[in-house]
């Protein structure tokens, strides 16, 4: 079968990484994603990564903090999510790099575009964390900027809820999933795709982005190899 895709940004939720905890690490979860991924990297994707980090804390959660400050705890969850999808990888033996947005050189390498294409064209996993290391602006963001950077032909944005819909599916039973959205009718109606940061830039850039969910893990290769699941905002 002919890759439809080569390069690849890969975006998880934290809260997927919690699995049906809500908080902290599942690695269960975190293992089923990681042997998902392995898959992908063994058919010669170049996979890029994008963590969240919700699942311990969001910036907007310090309501009473300073912003800036509250937005750096929350680049800090983003690193705990990213070195634990690294150790889940590596016991897979698959190749793998953590690259930061704020320096913390003990653990983790600076975030350098031009290494950071090195690893994906010599086959390594590479997992951005702290988001794009400046405040106010969120991991959905991130992977929209480290995509047009690495020159990504596709964001997938794994997600508890298996496409976009009109209202929250969780609470009205009667939402309606969209199959095919524009960059504009997600900005104009504000659905909860990605942020409107994010989205403005996919569309400058003019990167696609299939949402779907993560409950099976395997929509993940599904999605790496162009299969029409979810939502594809274009």
């Amino acid at each position: 079968m002919e890759k439809q895709y080569k390069r690849v940004m890969l975006k998880i939720s934290g809260e997927a990484l919690a699995g049906a905890n809500g908080f902290g690490l599942d690695f269960d979860t975190i293992s089923a994603i990681s042997k998902t991924i392995s898959r992908c990297v063994e058919e010669g994707y170049e996979i890029a990564l994008v963590v969240g980090g919700g699942n311990f804390w969001r910036g907007r959660s310090g309501k009473k903090m300073d912003r800036t400050r509250a937005d750096h705890m929350g680049m800090l969850a983003t690193v705990i999510n990213a070195l634990a999808l690294q150790d889940s990888l590596d016991a897979l033996n698959v190749d793998t790099r953590v690259q930061t947005g704020i320096e913390m050189r003990q653990i983790a390498e600076p975030y350098i575009r031009g290494r950071a294409d090195r690893h994906l064209e010599k086959g390594r996993v590479v997992i951005f964390g702290c988001g794009t290391g400046n405040p106010y602006f969120s991991t959905d963001t991130a992977a929209a900027l480290r995509a047009a950077e690495i020159g990504a032909e596709i964001i997938l944005l794994a997600k508890k809820v298996d496409g976009v819909y009109d209202k929250d599916p969780h609470v009205y039973p009667d939402a309606i999933k969209f199959e095919k959205l524009s960059y504009i009718d997600v900005l104009n109606r504000g659905l909860g795709v990605m942020d409107s940061t994010a989205t403005s830039l996919c569309m400058d850039n003019k990167i696609p982005i299939r949402v779907f969910g993560l409950e099976d893990p395997e929509n993940i290769l599904r999605a790496m190899r162009g299969e029409n699941i979810g939502t594809i905002v274009e």
